[in-house]
């Protein structure tokens, strides 16, 4: 089993920046993949971004540029470092590690407004 506990959300204005945290512990194997996932209300959830054990990370195109992931492996912890947000971005943000099964972590809000 896998637990993955989330940090950092918040309330921000537009232009602002927010670090994202995430933190796995349990059964945790060498190769995986981390990262995050959003749901705004009454859309569906989608890719923000995903980062491999050997450091190859993918980002969503809305969030290329502004959004920042990486990871620790000796700590199984993942960031997001996300900058110049948006209203849009605001959103419950989740974490994800797949091995190949898939956890989720019970996700933190992040609001974006003035």
């Amino acid at each position: 089993q896998v637990q993955l506990v989330e940090s950092g959300g918040g309330l921000v204005q537009p232009g602002g920046s927010l670090r994202l945290s995430c933190a796995a512990s349990g059964t945790i194997r060498t190769f995986n993949t981390m990262g995050w996932y959003r749901q705004a209300p009454g859309k569906q959830r989608e890719l923000v971004a995903t980062i491999t054990s050997t450091g190859i990370s993918n980002y969503a195109d809305s969030v290329k540029g502004r959004f920042t992931i990486s990871r620790e492996n000796a700590k199984n912890t993942v960031y997001l470092e996300m900058n110049k947000l948006k209203p849009e971005d605001t959103a419950v943000y989740y974490c994800t590690l797949r091995q190949p099964t898939n956890y989720w972590g019970q996700g933190t809000q992040v609001t974006v407004s003035s």
